[in-house]
This record gives C-alpha cells, sequence and structure tokens, in this order.
C-alpha cells in the first residue's frame, strides 16, 4: 500500500510538472507574441485643396450729413436707391441685396464734444449689403463703385466690422475624398519607415482626424481658399 502511495505521488507530481512546464511555454509564447504588437510607429498625412470661394458678403458703407435730421434721412434713403439700382443693374439679383437701419449720431448730444466747431450737427452711417453666389461678378461690380462716387456717395473703407468675406460652402461633398487621400498618405509614410527598419507594417492600431481648415490662399487673393487637413494613424509594426 505504502509503495502504491509513492508511485501515485511520483504520477501527481511528475503530471503537476508537465503541466506547469507546458503552462509557462503557453505563457511565454503569448507574452512574446504580445511584445511583438506592442511596437508601433504614428505617421501623418495631409490632404490639401485651393479652391474659389462659392460666397461673397460685399458691405458697401457710406456716410452722410446733415443739420436736418429729416434731410439727413432723405439722403439716405436717396443713395441707398442709387446704390441698388446700380447693382441691379450690374446683373446682380434684388433679393441678393439688403441694407441696415443707418447709425446716426446727434454730436450735439455728445457731452465731451465741442459743438462750436462741428460743421454738421448729425452724421450718419449707412451699409448695404451684397450676399451672392456671383463671386465673379460681384468682384467686378467692387471695382466699378467708384461711378457712384462720382454723383456724390461718400463712401468709406471697409472697417474690422465691415470687411469683404469669402466663403467656401462645399467642404461636405470633398471631405470623403480628402480624409481618403490624408489616410492614404499615412500610410504611404508607415509603409516607408516599416522597410527602412526591416520591419513588417500591420493593422491600424489607432487613428484620429484632425479638423479641416480654410484659409485664404494668401493676403491678396482672399476669394481663394486653401482646405487642408491631417490625419494622425498609429501602425503596429512586426519582424
Amino acid at each position: 500500500m505504502k509503495q502504491e502511495n509513492t508511485i501515485s505521488a511520483l504520477l501527481l507530481g511528475a503530471s503537476l510538472f508537465l503541466g506547469l512546464s507546458a503552462l509557462g511555454y503557453l505563457l511565454a509564447g503569448a507574452a512574446i507574441h504580445y511584445k511583438e504588437y506592442e511596437r508601433s510607429v504614428t505617421v501623418k498625412g495631409l490632404s490639401e485643396r485651393e479652391l474659389p470661394a462659392d460666397i461673397i458678403i460685399w458691405p458697401i458703407v457710406f456716410t452722410e450729413a446733415s443739420n436736418e435730421l429729416g434731410g439727413l434721412y432723405a439722403s439716405i434713403d436717396a443713395n441707398t436707391t442709387k446704390i441698388k439700382d446700380f447693382l441691379v443693374a450690374k446683373g446682380i439679383d434684388k433679393t441678393e441685396i439688403s441694407a441696415s437701419t443707418p447709425s446716426i449720431t446727434d454730436k450735439f448730444a455728445q457731452q465731451y464734444t465741442d459743438t462750436t466747431k462741428a460743421e454738421f450737427r448729425y452724421t450718419a452711417i449707412q451699409t448695404v449689403t451684397v450676399y451672392s453666389s456671383k463671386v465673379d461678378l460681384v468682384r467686378q461690380v467692387m471695382t466699378e463703385l467708384a461711378e457712384l462716387g462720382k454723383q456724390g456717395i461718400a463712401f468709406t473703407a471697409g472697417d474690422y466690422q465691415n470687411q469683404n468675406e469669402y466663403i467656401f460652402s462645399g467642404l461636405n461633398k470633398i471631405k470623403p475624398e480628402m480624409i481618403q487621400e490624408a489616410t492614404t498618405k499615412a500610410r504611404e509614410v508607415a509603409l516607408k519607415f516599416a522597410q527602412d527598419s526591416n520591419s513588417q507594417l500591420g493593422k491600424i492600431k489607432q487613428a484620429s482626424q484632425g479638423q479641416f481648415e480654410i484659409t485664404p490662399r494668401d493676403k491678396n487673393n482672399p476669394h481663394i481658399k486653401k482646405i487642408r487637413v491631417v490625419s494622425t494613424v498609429e501602425y503596429y509594426l512586426s519582424d
């Protein structure tokens, strides 16, 4: 009986030893496999386009001055009508033209103004705005606005709040193509890195897409937009 117990104990011990050895081998293999997949490379891919703006916002600002408030409003209305008629005659649709409420300043009502030196009591600023998809046409009309200046309308250069604005509204149409291009370029960079490091490029570990940026191509051509997006992709590497 004692001999049988000894044999059973030896068999049990051998089984445990073999089992633990096998388990250790499997765990070691899994660890090596895991370490291989921990190697990775992070790359960026850029996609860029230069496209014309498809919407233009053109604020036309002029000033008026008078000592009579009624006469001031009459002059504003008359010149606003002249500007609208001029724009329509040049091919801009009436629905694309709007006029704001004029801003009136009464110099006599200002506490620190020397009214003795003021030639006119009232001054006004009026803005007529063109919002159009006919960008090229509007840009051409801009160069012809001096025709109205010769008729006595005092135009003012656009300040910070009244700058010409160019908008590109077709981003959703080109998004998929640009994202694909950026991702493809990122993969090309990753493949080159893998080749140079004698590695094999694996699957994507993680990826992120940057925001689309739309900026003027340069200060002299604000109607031409530069659209860009950068994709960041991390790939696994293996030997």
